[in-house]
């Protein structure tokens, strides 16, 4: 059979063409008369329209109103472009055409393609407020309603206009942004016009424009950011003055912000005036002067960049921006520069919604704040010494830094390039409803509508996907690169870079980047990154990024140091700078753990093979101490015949272990409670290797093993497994002679085993040492090294004092012979948990030696609010409440029979001996200042145990601590509060009071 040709209906043509509903489609060409059916000319201009059922929809309803809009599409062609393709991105564009069909009339002829002035759109609308535009203080004829709605029905006929220019092609994008600044501005001035008309005129009141406006880069839909100043006219009193200035500025807000039938303009946001919100809407010229001078912070400097005139009296305006111009480049220089940056960064990111984070154009990764931001900051840095640098748009200050060679020129005009495209989107966006918003949808048919008004026709919506996904990678990528590809090509000659950044722009960008030490920075990055090696040529890759990580570290110098020694050590092995390279966790997590931790970086540099360990969360997993003690005794076992190399061996594991430990601690992977039980396993299992190294090198001394049992018992913080990276090893040694030998031999033997133990562990060493403590043991350091078991069970049963009770709630087997340690432990039980419980007398006593300690050991000097260790609040306060309970119950109740102090803690509560509130408070200050101990730690390499009072040293400890970079106050107050408030359970649980 012959196939029979199927004939394509109209509304399947249509669809075809690219309306979404053909039937639909049809069903409004047909309304729109049998002319319009025909009209090839019409039918085109909708298919080439971005929405073309939207365009036609409004097209209709246009044409209800006024029909003569047919005739005229079809005999200029530039007006069916301008009209439908206006038509088919805003809705709410067709929505005012429709409510106004005269304003279509604008589109046609030569006037539609060409832009009104300045002058021009002043006059127009203060014209239509009915406001003379040539008058020293324009009024408008009346403030009513109908005044309001002249107004927005004036400023959206030029709107369209310029929407048409726009979306033709017949406008660029920096012709669109300042003609909308410009238009913004006459608003401004028709509002204050009616403003006039409500309050009356008198006063010099000048409104500067901030942000976009001020820069002539206005959105469609956007926030006016401006700050007001005024003057009292001859013979006017100041603070009359200044009242009627506040008036007239509200009154002109409201003119702007007021729903009316014609809807609102925009909202007029004054937030960037001194002090805020808080702060006076109106000023003079000298008290803002006066603000700036003394009190504004760096991100209202700024601001200011973007500072001027835009309405009111021009000549006072004038002044204003004359005189906080000076201010602003000097900003630079001003102390905490760096952190204020990084605070205005953080509070750009935390208002970003999570779920939406991915799909905002302006405050994303690699949108237009990233962008924004970084052309900013570039400025600020080296407008104070180049003038040619002072622009306050965007694009033209960037255009400016690549021509002074701040910025590469290739670099710069991708920037540029991404910075357009997330514009004319974000301008696309907005355009559609008139509403502010900076987020992409998801909805395919907007997607579709974005993509063809971009001129994009095989696949709108996957290659406008890609692009925006492209641009803002790029963007995301250069916001990095700006500010430290430069600083290479300053000491080191890369020919593919056409930068030339001078050495004292390089050192000026590095201060205001946070380096303390440009000048080494500069060498440092010079060592790593000149010459043709491959190595070279992979840290040129590399530095651009991490110097942007060793900057946001609470210590860049250090950081930028640190990479260059770990680099000379490894740079010649193959796998440092392949893993540098192409694992970006590798790189960021050393950048960060060199920029914070000279404790870390220490054990990196004695190791730096264990730059491998920072690829992967898994292997910043603290190892179990079985495995741990399987690998030293194999290290032991090596060396059999050289203690001294055997616990070299050992030592180098420990190293190990510990940066794994401070690497996961950095990075929050483990929490104090876990560094302390990590700690203290780990330094157990380094006991007891060198206690088998020690008892092998007595071995082969006597020629015979030692005739005697022996046991570490781990005492303080080692017991409770509470260790810190600074902590000694409390111990206490027992032994216990085997049957048949002389109990001085037995002693000989174990005092050469004890003694040898701490002579290997005190071995100078490359590593971090473990102090062998042992002065808690009777009679301490007055009292024998070693003692039998008999002879501890003699002591403790005859001459024990409370103190030595509550020694012992803290000993627990550490290493040697196992049944040794549970025989002593079974001989301290009856002593640590009575079972009837310490006596009144006791408990009075260890009252007073806990008041007297208070008193007696808090070093000279030191504060007792900060000091972690003997403070109010502190580790001390904490550890002695559970310890009083356990001496007074652990007796009778086994489950407070531990050595850790949160652990006996929380039985407590569950003994109904604590409430679950203080138990809560007592913890939060027990893991605060166990925290704040280890980051002392970490952060200076050595141990110390109040908070610093240096200002730059408390700053790095903040920072570890998770806290922003100007969060050292916020720290120190947190850390007071939580103790205070411990300090209040302390009182009231351990003293009675």
């Amino acid at each position: 059979m012959t196939a029979v040709p199927r004939i394509e209906t109209t509304s399947g043509r249509l669809a075809r063409l690219g309306f979404a509903d053909g039937a639909r489609a049809e069903q409004l060409l047909d309304d729109l008369g049998p002319e319009a059916v025909g009209d090839v000319g019409l039918l085109d201009g909708l298919v080439q329209a971005a929405d073309p059922d939207l365009a036609l929809t409004s097209l209709g309803r246009l044409a209800e109103r006024d029909p003569s809009v047919l005739g005229a599409l079809r005999g200029d062609e530039g007006l069916r472009r301008r009209l439908l393709g206006v038509l088919g991105v805003s809705a709410a564009l067709g929505d005012h055409l429709v409510r106004h069909p005269e304003h279509w009339k604008g589109l046609q002829g030569p006037l539609a393609v060409q832009r009104p002035s300045e002058e021009e759109l002043r006059a127009d609308l203060l014209q239509a407020v009915g406001a003379d535009p040539y008058g020293d203080e324009p009024a408008a004829a009346a403030s009513g309603p109908a005044t309001l709605m002249a107004l927005r029905v004036a400023y959206r006929g030029h709107l369209l206009h310029l929407a048409a220019r726009d979306v033709t092609g017949e406008a660029t994008l920096s012709e669109v942004t300042s003609e909308l600044s410009d238009l913004a501005a006459a608003a401004l001035e028709a509002a204050l016009a009616i403003a006039r008309a409500e309050h009356g005129a008198g006063v010099r009141l000048a409104v500067i424009g901030m942000g976009k406006c001020g820069a002539r880069e206005l959105n469609y839909i956007s926030d006016v950011d401006v700050i007001f100043v005024a003057e009292p006219a001859e013979g006017m009193d100041e603070t009359k003055a200044l009242r009627l200035a506040t008036r007239l500025a509200q009154s002109m807000m409201r003119a702007c912000s007021a729903t009316t039938p014609e809807g609102a303009l925009w909202e007029v946001d004054a937030a960037l005036r001194p002090e805020g919100r808080s702060g006076p809407l109106v000023r003079t010229l000298n008290s803002h002067l006066a603000y700036y001078r003394r009190w504004a912070k760096t991100w209202e400097f700024q601001a200011l960049l973007k500072a001027r005139p835009v309405a009111g009296d021009a000549e006072l305006g004038g002044a204003y921006t004359e005189a906080v111009n000076e201010l602003v480049w000097q900003a630079a220089a001003r102390d905490n520069f760096v952190e204020d940056v990084q605070a205005m960064r953080r509070r750009v990111e935390a208002h970003i919604h999570s779920e939406e984070a991915e799909r905002q154009l302006k405050l994303g990764p690699g949108g237009l704040r990233d962008i924004e931001f970084a052309v900013q900051l570039l400025q600020l840095v080296h407008g104070r010494l180049d003038p040619l640098l002072r622009r306050r748009a965007t694009l033209p200050a960037l255009a400016a830094l690549s021509r002074g060679g701040y910025v590469g020129r290739e670099d710069a005009r991708t920037m540029a390039e991404a910075y357009a495209f997330l514009r004319q989107v974000e301008h696309l966006l907005q355009l559609h409803r008139l509403r502010r918003t900076h987020v992409v949808p998801s909805d395919v048919t907007d997607l579709r509508r974005l993509g063809r008004a971009l001129g994009m026709t095989a696949d709108p919506v996957g290659e406008f996907t890609t692009r925006w996904r492209r641009y803002a990678l790029e963007a995301r990528r250069l916001h990095e690169k700006l500010f430290y590809r430069p600083l290479l090509q300053a000491v080191a000659r890369l020919p593919e870079e056409e930068i030339r950044l001078s050495t004292a722009a390089a050192k000026a960008r590095l201060e205001a980047l946070g380096y303390t030490d440009p000048e080494g920075a500069l060498r440092h990055i010079a060592a790593l990154t000149s010459g043709v090696s491959r190595r070279a040529a992979i840290q040129r890759t590399l530095l651009p990024v991490m110097l942007g990580w060793f900057a946001d570290a609470p210590d860049p110098d250090a950081g930028l140091l640190g990479f260059r020694q770990v680099s000379d050590k490894l740079g010649a092995t193959p796998w440092y700078l392949r893993l540098l390279r192409d694992e970006t966790a590798v790189a960021s997590r050393m950048a960060r753990v060199l920029g914070t931790s000279r404790y870390a970086t220490g054990l990196l540099l004695h190791a730096p093979d264990a730059v491998a360990l920072l690829g992967s969360d898994t292997e910043l997993t603290v190892r179990p101490a079985a495995a741990l003690a399987g690998e030293a005794a194999a290290a032991v076992g090596r060396h059999a015949d050289d203690a001294a190399k055997a616990v070299t061996a050992v030592r180098a594991l420990r190293r190990r272990e510990l940066f794994r430990t401070a690497v996961a601690d950095l990075v929050g992977r483990i929490d104090a409670e876990q560094v302390g039980a990590a700690l203290a396993e780990l330094n157990d299992v380094t006991i007891q290797a060198a206690l088998d190294a020690a008892i092998a090198k007595v071995t082969a001394d006597r020629g015979a093993p030692p005739p005697t049992r022996f046991a570490v018992i781990a005492m303080g913080r080692l017991g409770g497994f509470e260790s810190s990276y600074g902590s000694d090893a409390d111990v206490m040694f027992v032994h216990d002679p085997l049957d048949g030998v002389a109990e001085k031999d037995a002693a000989e033997a174990a005092y050469a085993v004890a003694n040898e133990l701490r002579r290997l562990l005190a071995l100078p060493a490359p590593d971090p040492p473990l102090v062998i403590d042992p002065d808690l043991r009777p009679e301490g350091r007055q009292g024998p090294l070693v003692r039998t078991l008999a002879s501890y069970a003699a002591y403790y049963g005859r001459w024990s004092s409370p103190w030595e009770a509550q020694a012992l709630l803290r000993a627990r087997f550490s290493a040697g012979d196992r049944a040794l340690g549970a025989e002593f432990t079974a001989i301290a039980d009856p002593l640590r948990y009575p079972p009837e419980g310490v006596p009144d007398a006791a408990v009075r006593e260890i009252r007073r030696l806990k008041a007297r300690m208070e008193s007696e050991r808090l070093p000279r000097g030191a504060d007792p609010a900060l000091h972690t260790k003997l403070g109010r609040g502190g580790l001390s306060d904490v550890e002695w409440v559970a310890q009083l309970i356990q001496l007074r119950h652990a007796g009778a109740l086994p489950e407070l029979r531990t050595t850790r102090t949160l652990q006996t803690l929380r039985a407590a509560v569950a003994a109904g001996l604590l409430s679950a509130a203080d138990e809560k408070v007592l913890a939060e200050a027990w893991r605060f200042a166990s925290r704040v101990r280890d980051a002392i730690m970490l952060v200076k390499g050595r141990a110390g145990d109040s908070i610093p009072t240096d200002v730059r040293e408390r700053g790095m400890i903040a920072r570890t601590l998770g806290y922003p970079p100007d969060g050292s106050e916020d720290f120190v107050e947190d850390y007071r509060r939580t103790t205070r408030r411990a300090r209040k359970v302390v009182e009231r649980v351990f003293y009675g009071e």
